[in-house]
């Protein structure tokens, strides 16, 4: 299946696509006719497009939403009604997740891609489960027990990929094992930090134990992208982070929907990443380490921490522990 077993360097294999690319460019001749996927958030932005790029190459894809009635106008009025099921599914309620996974398990025996794209963004503070900070429950043990609920469908598929979203956020923190919720002191974007560095880490950590199955795990950042993941942002404050200018016109070098969903269809579908895994991914390629002496060390590359294995483990283990559930337990 595989070329090897050997770990994936953390570098650049010159796919041939890069920023500028879209899903539409990476998925141009691949054949996904009878291939089952999942999009979790495939109904606005950059989801929407990912799962318009799925379709194309003939998938059958579902799409997990919170809010499924808004989710169905939205795919109907794209003209993806007739390859796209829309079903129920909160990512902050954990019940919700594994019931979605029941049912998903029941009418399907294999699933070939899982792209874990929904998050939330620089919210305020906010509990779900039992008291779990909003940000890292959602962006991340809602997709920890997403894959692991559909672990068996995953591992039937013998040539199976799981992609999850991550973010230059992620160089905002580590994993806080000492205060993972929060307990004391918030801040909205260093709970989105670690909510980021956690799918990279979930996406190396996964790779390790699914590969023996022929599951492969990719870790992607999309690029800055204007969608719906800024709506708890003021114009004043993407304003001050020079994201757009006094106008509301977006700052150069942001992409597209389009361009956004590049990299993950790219993970999710390429075969120059045949028998690869366990790394983040950035412009349609496998990225760099972050080079600390570049200006631009803020926005490319990923940071030491984010791909750290011990912490890929341990934070694989929390996971289990506050989720209860562990596929390979």
């Amino acid at each position: 299946m595989s070329e090897d077993w050997t770990d994936t360097p953390q570098r650049p294999i010159d796919s041939g696509f890069g920023h500028g690319s879209t899903a539409a460019d990476v998925i141009e001749g691949i054949d996904l006719a009878g291939k089952n996927a999942i999009v979790t958030g495939g109904y606005s932005g950059l989801g929407l497009e990912t799962v318009r790029a799925l379709v194309s190459a003939g998938a059958e894809v579902t799409v997990p939403a919170r809010r499924p009635d808004h989710a169905k106008a939205v795919i109907a009025d794209a003209g993806l009604a007739r390859a796209v099921q829309v079903e129920p599914m909160d990512l902050a309620d954990q019940d919700s997740v594994k019931g979605f996974a029941s049912r998903y398990l029941d009418e399907h025996p294999n699933l070939e891609i899982l792209i874990n794209n929904a998050a939330i963004m620089a919210s305020p503070e906010q509990r779900v489960g039992t008291g779990w900070e909003a940000q890292f429950a959602t962006n991340h043990l809602g997709h920890y027990s997403l894959v692991n609920a559909l672990w068996p469908a995953l591992a039937a598929a013998a040539d199976a990929r799981v992609v999850s979203l991550s973010s230059t956020g992620h160089k905002l923190s580590p994993i806080r094992f000492d205060d993972i919720n929060f307990a004391t002191g918030y801040e909205k974007w260093r709970a989105y930090g670690q909510a980021k560095t956690a799918n990279s880490l979930f996406a190396v950590e996964l790779d390790r134990r699914g590969r023996a199955s022929g599951v492969r795990a990719f870790a992607v950042h999309p690029g800055g992208i204007m969608t719906e993941l800024q709506r708890h942002l003021p114009k004043e404050e993407m304003v001050a982070a020079g994201w757009m200018d006094a106008e509301g016109t977006v700052r150069e070098g942001f992409k597209t929907p389009q361009q956004g969903a590049a990299t993950s269809v790219w993970a999710a579908t390429s075969p120059a990443l045949a028998g690869k895994g366990g790394v983040y991914c950035e412009d349609c390629d496998i990225a760099r380490p972050t080079d600390k002496g570049s200006p631009l060390a803020r926005y490319q590359g990923v940071d030491a921490h984010a791909v750290d294995k011990e912490a890929a483990a341990k934070l694989w283990e929390l996971s289990a522990d506050l989720t209860a559930l562990n596929a390979f337990g």
